[in-house]
């Protein structure tokens, strides 16, 4: 099997579960294409759908360890948490970068990264909200004050202060 494709557990909304193989595009015409074990193309309404569960081996993907995270996060990006319709919380961390989100959905990294499960794709369908928890890292964070930046003694002053 090729390496762009990598085994999910589709846990759709009604709690029905498919496990399968997607390619680096899934997400066409809103809809998830996936191989199902078989080796059968298989498309399900996005709608239709909770998470997708990047997984290293098929079995309880969606049964997380922690769905929360017990201290604030190391790794750099958007720390969120989703409320889905069915009133269920899960935390993870997103990338800080526009052109990495989908408007069909989010991908994100859970709580627990050496879990069986490695990343979750949420459909923003199945989603009643999104809160925002910290930005963690990125430019800002690297960025000198002024008082620390060096004086540049080669530099004519133009004003007097």
């Amino acid at each position: 099997m090729a390496s762009t494709h990598k085994k999910v557990t589709v846990r759709k909304l009604d709690r029905d579960t498919m496990n399968g193989f997607v390619s680096t595009q899934f997400v066409v015409d809103g809809k998830l294409e996936m191989l199902n074990t078989a080796g059968n193309l298989v498309t399900v309404d996005l709608k239709d759908i909770k998470c997708v569960y990047f997984v290293r081996d098929f079995g309880d993907a969606d049964d997380l360890n922690r769905k929360t995270f017990t201290t604030r996060p190391r790794t750099e990006g958007l720390w969120v948490r989703l409320r889905f319709k069915d009133n269920d919380l899960l935390e993870g961390m997103m990338a800080n970068d526009l052109t990495q989100i989908s408007p069909d959905g989010f991908l994100l990294n859970p709580p627990d990264t050496r879990s069986n499960t490695q990343r979750i794709y949420v459909p923003r369908s199945a989603l009643l909200g999104l809160t925002v928890l910290a930005v963690i890292g990125g430019p800002a964070a690297r960025r000198r004050k002024p008082s620390e930046e060096p004086v540049d003694t080669r530099q004519v002053p133009m004003f007097t202060e």
